[in-house]
């Protein structure tokens, strides 16, 4: 069983190959693929989490769509000022999947 800590949209993901994610806006190459940073990777029994064999890992994944979150609106008010404020923000978002662990 081969797996992989990578660093995706500013979390930490496990993937294995054939997983689905959905993750902070990412700009792939003419393709369509994306390469994420592998933080820790286990193939069997091997543990690898020494940076300069991490430097040699390649996570491939391939973008499927881009879309945006859920609409998240932000109310302020103060009591006795006349303050009121009406805020919202929807993120963007890259749905990958990961389909290669080198």
């Amino acid at each position: 069983m081969v797996y992989a800590v990578v660093r995706a949209g500013g979390r930490q993901e496990r993937v294995e190959v054939g997983t689905v994610l959905t993750v902070n806006r990412v700009k792939g190459d003419e393709k369509g693929k994306v390469q994420l940073p592998a933080v820790l990777l286990v193939d069997g029994d091997k543990l690898t989490t020494d940076a300069a064999a991490l430097a040699k890992v390649k996570v491939v994944a391939e973008i499927l769509e881009d879309l945006r979150g859920p609409k998240i609106s932000i109310q302020k008010y103060k009591n006795k000022t006349g303050y009121k404020k009406r805020q919202g923000h929807r993120q963007e978002l890259t749905r990958i999947k990961i389909t290669g662990i080198k």
